[in-house]
């Protein structure tokens, strides 16, 4: 392993996320493939390829880690006179079994009006989709392609993800699947479970219930296997009320304008993480909600609320009086200053 001077240079500024106090923020992670792990000079997790070196390193510390890696993208040189510089087909993707590098018969050549357009018979027709059915068959004769073709048609279906996220779902399964993890585990139980991590360090959290009701698994599996998931790959993360602020605007119909009460409440009780951390950050983002709305005068019952936010009514008015004393604390302390 060697280390860039440059690298450490531009990183010896002190970063939000290494200065103490209450305005201090959590370090992002930052992983890349085959790298997930903690820096082993300094601990954080912030990595980054740089293609045109072939090196992975430390944003923190400038450690390069590894050298030579290949470039998986297309190859855009030109040897011909014409405009068309492609010379090869689509990059990878993990969505696919096979990564979309095999060769596949497209049924949709062999239906009546395309062959017909290739000068096909219906006895050519019937040829080929036997051979089609012959090949599909060969690329899955192994039981671990099998397991890709299933949980990868999950997160494709199910998982409601971005495609650049269904590619990082798809690839920790991969890990996962290639490490022996998924061996007498559901399928559909630990692609639930990459759905929610990849959602959840992306900052695009998805609520349990739903991902549970989504892949139909139970929520008690589907918790349990989180949690041994994010153990294997080291994904652990708390995840932040004000994450939720976005989705359950939008699910209750609120106007964007509700943002600026429900800030400023979050940036009121943010420092005091003993009210908040421990909690549901549903419930905490729902109870926000709900005071901002009382506040602003576009009112939405408890009930509202609590069926968006998937908390009891019992949950929400506990966490709502938290956060009253809180605030009544605050402005007590700030009428004596």
């Amino acid at each position: 392993m060697t280390q860039r001077k440059e690298t450490v240079q531009t990183n010896q500024t002190e970063s939000p996320s290494t200065r103490g106090g209450l305005g201090s923020k959590r370090p992002s992670r930052r992983v890349v493939e085959g790298h997930t792990r903690p820096c082993d000079e300094c601990g954080d997790v912030s990595w980054e390829l740089d293609l045109s070196r072939g090196e992975i390193t430390c944003n923190s510390c400038g450690l390069v880690v590894e050298e030579n890696v290949p470039d998986p993208g297309a190859e855009w040189t030109n040897h011909d006179s014409g405009q068309d510089r492609s010379r090869v087909g689509r990059p990878m993707t993990y969505t696919l079994a096979d990564k979309g590098l095999n060769t596949t018969i497209d049924v949709r050549d062999l239906n009546t009006g395309t062959a017909s357009r290739h000068g096909m018979s219906s006895r050519a027709r019937r040829e080929w989709r036997r051979r089609r059915v012959i090949d599909e068959r060969s690329k899955t004769r192994r039981s671990r392609e099998r397991n890709l073709v299933k949980a990868n048609q999950y997160i494709r279906d199910r998982s409601s993800l971005p495609q650049p996220l269904q590619e990082e779902a798809a690839r920790l399964y991969r890990k996962l699947s290639g490490e022996g993890f998924v061996t007498g585990r559901s399928i559909a139980g630990v692609t639930a479970a990459c759905t929610y991590l990849v959602a959840r360090q992306e900052e695009l959290p998805r609520q349990i219930p739903d991902i549970a009701d989504a892949f139909d698994i139970t929520e008690k599996d589907l918790s349990r296997l989180i949690r041994q998931v994010s153990r294997r790959l080291n994904l652990h993360k708390i995840t932040a009320p004000n994450e939720y602020f976005d989705k359950f605007i939008s699910d209750l119909g609120l106007e964007p304008s509700i943002r600026i009460p429900l800030d400023n409440l979050w940036q009121t009780i943010e420092p005091h993480e003993d009210i908040w951390q421990g909690k549901k950050p549903m419930g905490v983002a729902a109870a926000l909600i709900y005071k901002a709305t009382q506040e602003t005068g576009t009112t939405r019952t408890q009930s509202e609320v609590c069926t968006v936010a998937n908390v009891s009514e019992v949950t929400l008015r506990g966490l709502l009086r938290l956060i009253d004393g809180l605030i009544e604390k605050i402005r007590a302390r700030e009428a004596l200053e």
